[in-house]
């Protein structure tokens, strides 16, 4: 058996646009509803977990788990600038105690992509007020973190969010070819971040960090050139600005390769997901090896790992490489605090709807029945022994 470290922290993650539902002052909402729109279909109800998120937690608990990656949607605290919703604060605080009722550590995300439509309307991250507002939204949640939320993340996927915060189609955000970043958004992003830290580290115990989505650019040999400029702006920039935090997430699924024109289609005849991914569980292990380079040493939480597959059986073939990989590198010496797997939930995946599913959970689109898969109890019962079995 592979042992982890002792405390290691087991869990899973979500995103409250993803799963709550009828967050209808977000700035995706209009999207999802606009005429000629590529997004498959609207988030609606999603997995109603606005309402359901005590038996969330309990599936997670009752399988072993111990922590749980959420997002607070800052459209519902704030719906209009400067109005600020009391009652949403105080739902958003009873998730976190109902964590620690359970015995479940929260990690609590500020920002997952979904902003107010007020703030998008005033040029969102290219505004010249973004920092302020963030900074103002980050005081806002300090009554929801309490003096008991030991992580904070502040900004989920700042690389993938340079991508959309100036209107890029989110059905062009594929695996093999990234949009060009919005470099003033991306120092935005880390003003944001930073100023969110400092009031943060007003408040005792929170150890803060953002999660950046690493991608795996491996080059074909003789591109290492062409990788590193195609990669440094999309990925690497983000983990060096890390550099100083409390943490760091890695958030890996796949790999990318550079050829001398930059990003290859995944091949023919290679298996991919529900999303056109290649399977490469190996992506965690560069992700995280990455990042404890590029940070120089802050220690890595794995945010997001996980497949989108109708085959559950995969998705634990998938997770079993990935956290094999994992431990080698936790052997060679990077400091790893935890693996939250995507998704504790099938959920909504913004362009692509409904239908790529990550979750370790499933649910009837009619009654919201919670159904867990094999592959729930199976990282349970990883998280249990603190241990890896590789078959």
């Amino acid at each position: 058996m592979l042992h982890f470290p002792e405390g290691f922290r087991w869990g899973a993650a979500t995103a409250a646009h993803q799963i709550e539902g009828n967050n209808v002052n977000s700035d995706w909402w209009p999207r999802e509803h606009a005429a000629g729109t590529s997004i498959v279909e609207p988030s609606g109800d999603a997995a109603d977990s606005y309402h359901r998120y005590r038996e969330d937690m309990t599936l997670l608990r009752d399988a072993g788990l111990d922590t749980y990656r959420f997002s607070i949607e800052w459209a519902r605290i704030e719906p209009e600038e400067g109005f600020v919703s009391r009652a949403e604060i105080a739902h958003y605080r009873r998730m976190v105690e109902t964590c620690l009722e359970l015995g479940i550590t929260p990690m609590v995300t500020l920002m997952h992509f979904t902003v107010p439509r007020w703030f998008a309307d005033e040029g969102m991250w290219r505004s010249p007020k973004a920092a302020d507002r963030f900074a103002r939204f980050t005081e806002l949640a300090l009554p929801i973190l309490g003096n008991d939320v030991d992580y904070v993340c502040t900004i989920n996927e700042p690389n993938i969010a340079a991508m959309i915060a100036g209107g890029e189609d989110p059905a062009n955000l594929v695996a093999y070819g990234l949009p060009d970043p919005d470099l003033q958004v991306a120092d935005t992003l880390l003003e944001c971040h930073t100023r969110s830290r400092e009031i943060l580290a007003g408040v005792g115990g929170i150890r803060s960090g953002w999660t950046v989505a690493t991608q795996d650019f491996q080059p074909e040999p003789g591109c290492e050139d062409v990788a590193h400029s195609y990669g440094y702006p999309r990925d690497d920039w983000y983990l060096g600005a890390a550099r100083g935090d409390d943490w760091v997430g890695v958030q890996a699924y796949t790999r990318t390769i550079i050829g001398p024109d930059g990003p290859r289609q995944v091949p023919d005849g290679v298996e991919t997901t529900l999303t056109g991914w290649e399977f490469y569980p190996l992506a965690l292990e560069h992700g995280v090896r990455s990042a404890w380079e590029k940070t120089q040493g802050v220690p890595v939480f794995v945010t997001e790992n996980g497949m989108a597959t109708a085959d559950d059986a995969r998705r634990v073939d998938y997770t079993e490489g990935a956290l094999a990989g994992l431990h080698s590198a936790i052997t060679d010496g990077v400091d790893v605090r935890g693996y939250l797997h995507w998704s504790l939930l099938d959920n909504y995946e913004w362009a692509s709807g409904f239908r790529p599913t990550f979750g370790l959970v499933e649910w009837d689109k009619e009654t919201f029945e919670r159904r867990p898969k094999p592959s729930l109890g199976w990282l349970g019962s990883v998280a249990q022994a603190n241990g890896l079995t590789v078959r």
